[in-house]
């Protein structure tokens, strides 16, 4: 997890998903080769790490691209990047030993739910719902259970709704300097439109967006 996020996102979805999970761990930083606990998890040669991150060699989980027979009896580890989308890439630059990993990735089953942010790109998900997508591929390949598959998506609208009303009620003082607006209502910069696609705008030919991240 990005430090900003760590320290100042209100809501951010990696802490709520570390919650849901009980054997998910949460490991603040910019970079990671000098990481006890990180570098620890990549070089047990117990595990199986692998980068949740797309690309052209990034494994499909949902095609089945992974297996039991690539995994050799070790323990599937699974390292998310969380935070902005920039602040992603940065924590990849800055971590050779995260890109030496091999990498896996998903087709998402739906778009983002995320109202109250933008995403970049169609196909971008939060942390929450990239995990969500993870553990449907990972139980359609035979490599986990997923038992309770509406459990993060329920808390993620209650997170929401309830981050709406704050932000829609008056008498609360909060940390936003204007008024909260739904995306169809947001007015963006020229430097951001360049990267977020709204629903009502046809994408540019020359646009150059970032690949797809978690936040």
């Amino acid at each position: 997890m990005h430090p900003k996020e760590f320290k100042h996102e209100k809501a951010g979805t990696g802490r709520l998903t570390h919650l849901c999970l009980s054997t998910s761990e949460i490991h603040m930083g910019l970079t990671f080769d000098t990481h006890e606990l990180v570098q620890g998890l990549i070089a047990d040669p117990a595990n199986f790490p692998v980068l949740v991150y797309p690309g052209p060699t990034a494994r499909n989980l949902t095609t089945g691209a992974l297996t039991e027979t690539d995994l050799g009896g070790r323990r599937l580890v699974l390292l998310l990047l969380d935070g902005t989308w920039s602040g992603a890439r940065k924590m990849l630059r800055l971590s050779p030993s995260l890109q030496r990993l091999p990498r896996v990735m998903f087709t998402p089953t739906s778009p983002s739910r995320f109202i109250i942010k933008q995403q970049p790109q169609a196909g971008c998900l939060s942390t929450l719902e990239t995990t969500h997508e993870l553990l449907l591929a990972l139980e359609k390949s035979g490599l986990d259970a997923y038992p309770l598959p509406a459990q993060l998506h329920d808390l993620f609208a209650r997170m929401q709704a309830y981050q709406i009303r704050c932000a829609s009620d008056p008498a609360l003082a909060g940390y936003r300097r204007r008024a909260y607006r739904t995306p169809a209502e947001r007015v963006l910069t020229p430097i951001r439109r360049r990267y977020i696609q709204t629903p009502f705008e046809a994408p540019s030919p020359s646009t150059s967006a970032p690949p797809p991240l978690t936040v």
